[in-house]
């Protein structure tokens, strides 16, 4: 059976010579490290084309296969999305959920007329294996509409593949339990993916036997927010014309509560959907993010002596800002996981929490000034420190000792200038997570996300523009200790010109994108990638799980695009809405 990785070759391959004008969008990611020399076995989960479909999810009844050695022995799962649309749509956000978890967060590029755009993305979701040892629903929802101008339709296809262990590939290591965070209320991942604010609350009860428990977070900003880095303080936000920018300020933290006692936050990596400030940036290549949204880890053991008494506890989800009352605009979409390890014996766990140093926010600054000019700078910094000690005892008599820390930054600073015909922003968020078990490591993450944009409007009436992207994903990971660990090291420059007219939209954009993977167990992947109007224009990959040869990524002609959608900017801002306030 053709392996997922050689199969997306070929499809592009075949793409290429029935259709030379179809563009193939991506975003630069590593391969799944998954092995080829195994049994392999594919389900076609998901064939669907998402119309007017707000509300009205994509479903499939899932079985485990039983053609790929015992269920649940596998060495690892692949998902694999492959979409394909034409006219002109906006980018819509994507949400698959499985037995009420949400598993992968995405997002669509933007269709343009004509033979229109195809892509695909493969997804490792081995760390899953629990869910999909048994049956269950598969929930696949990308809210699109139809409407005059907006004719944009997505034809999806979404399969599984599960790779057989063997003596040479030993089957993955797993959790024994996985339970959601979430409305957990039935066939829709609104209801998985439930919006804030408010916070999202449930009721959990854990096996009595839980000794370990790692916790996935899952979060994106959208409608008001999907551009939170450009959100401004409120103390300075009626210093800049009216419908300037949103208010309620740039930094973001999203936390983790138990029993309503702050367990863990993270700080989100800034996600530029295809269709942000420049559309045309972002062809063919996506920014980081776009079509595999960033996750983020948590270990809750310290907690696993409280959780495990049997009765219920309540987790909790929400998001804060800098602001005095944390306030933040409508909304973010939040959700998790929580991945259980239990005690063989079946006895209860007991032990403690023996020290707890976490504030409920973080420490935050804003600062800013005014010039005679009109010119408006603000800088907004917090820190953030947790610190979690705890002793968990087995059943079994097992001593766990167990710290848990986080040391986060963040900064972002805003210049609005010449009567904000410029508008930068130039942010920094960097932390270090470190979860230890008797002294050994359990959970990692430290990273570091640089962002910077600069926006500037060319024309009076604000139908000219232009912008520069200069953004990075640096992060070395352990979700668990039972899961794959990995470094990546991604930057991309891109930069964008556009034009609205009535005769029609037009735009370029080139971008250049680097990434390199390594992971714990010992698959590496690297790629360097330029395009300039809509072309490749140089591609290079290497590594271990890099294909053994690569096809030339069709383009379109190497001249401006004509466009149908317009432009979104931060803060719903007008594009003629420069120092005038209209």
């Amino acid at each position: 059976m053709r392996s997922p990785r050689l199969w997306s070759l070929l499809l592009v391959a075949c793409t290429r010579v029935a259709h030379a004008a179809v563009l193939v969008d991506f975003q630069v990611a590593q391969p799944p490290p998954l092995p080829e020399d195994v049994t392999q076995c594919t389900q076609v989960l998901i064939q669907h084309t998402f119309g007017n479909s707000f509300g009205t999810p994509a479903i499939a009844n899932f079985t485990p296969p039983t053609d790929c050695g015992e269920v649940g022995s596998w060495v690892g799962i692949s998902l694999n999305l492959t979409v394909t649309s034409n006219g002109t749509q906006f980018d819509r956000l994507g949400i698959f959920t499985f037995q009420n978890t949400e598993i992968w967060r995405t997002s669509t590029p933007e269709p343009t007329g004509g033979d229109g755009i195809i892509w695909t993305y493969l997804k490792d979701v081995t760390r899953y294996i629990p869910l999909f040892s048994k049956p269950g629903e598969f929930i696949f929802e990308l809210d699109n509409l139809l409407e005059t101008g907006l004719d944009g339709q997505y034809a999806s296809t979404v399969s599984a593949t599960f790779f057989a262990s063997s003596a040479a590939h030993p089957a993955a290591k797993k959790a024994d339990l996985i339970i959601p965070i979430s409305a957990q209320s039935g066939s829709s991942s609104d209801d998985d993916a439930p919006s804030v604010p408010p916070a999202i609350s449930l009721n959990v009860t854990f096996p009595t036997n839980t000794i370990e428990v790692y916790a996935e977070l899952f979060a994106s900003g959208n409608g008001n927010e999907e551009f939170w880095y450009f959100n401004t303080a409120n103390e300075f936000v009626g210093d800049l014309p009216a419908g300037t920018t949103f208010g309620d300020g740039p930094f973001r933290e999203v936390r983790l509560l138990v029993d309503g006692m702050v367990a863990g936050v993270a700080f989100p990596y800034a996600v530029i959907f295809t269709g942000g400030i420049i559309p045309t940036a972002w062809r063919p290549i996506t920014s980081y993010g776009a079509l595999d949204q960033p996750t983020y880890f948590v270990d809750l053991t310290p907690f696993a002596p409280l959780l495990a008494d049997g009765q219920p506890h309540n987790i909790s989800l929400d998001v804060a800002s800098a602001e005095a009352n944390h306030t933040l605009n409508q909304n973010w979409f939040v959700s998790g996981l929580v991945q259980v390890v239990t005690d063989p014996s079946g006895a209860r766990t007991t032990g403690n929490i023996t020290r707890y140093e976490v504030a409920p926010f973080a420490v935050t600054n804003t600062t800013g000034s005014v010039g005679a000019n009109g010119d408006v700078n603000v800088t907004v910094s917090a820190t953030r420190s947790v610190h979690i000690e705890a002793q968990v005892v087995s059943g079994s008599g097992t001593v766990n000792n167990v710290v848990f820390s986080q040391e986060l930054a963040y900064s972002n600073t805003q210049n609005y200038l010449d009567n904000t015909t410029i508008q930068n922003v130039f942010q920094s968020s960097t932390g270090s997570v470190s979860s230890t078990h008797n002294g050994v490591a359990s959970v990692t993450d430290d990273f570091s996300y640089p962002f910077n944009i600069n926006l500037t409007i060319l024309n009076p009436n604000g139908t000219q523009f232009t912008a520069t992207f200069n953004h990075s994903y640096i992060r070395t990971i352990l979700p668990a200790p039972f899961l794959l660990g990995s470094t990546i090291t991604e930057h991309q420059l891109a930069t964008g010109f556009f034009t609205e007219a009535s005769s029609g939209n037009t735009g370029n954009g080139t971008s250049t994108d680097s990434l390199v993977y390594a992971d714990t167990a010992g698959n590496t992947f690297d790629r360097e990638v330029s395009a300039v109007l809509n072309n490749i224009t140089a591609d290079h990959q290497g590594g271990s799980l890099a294909p053994a040869s690569a096809f030339s990524l069709p383009g379109a002609p190497l001249t401006q695009a004509v466009l149908g959608e317009v432009a979104r900017f931060p803060g719903g801002r007008l594009k003629g809405n420069s120092g005038n306030g209209q």
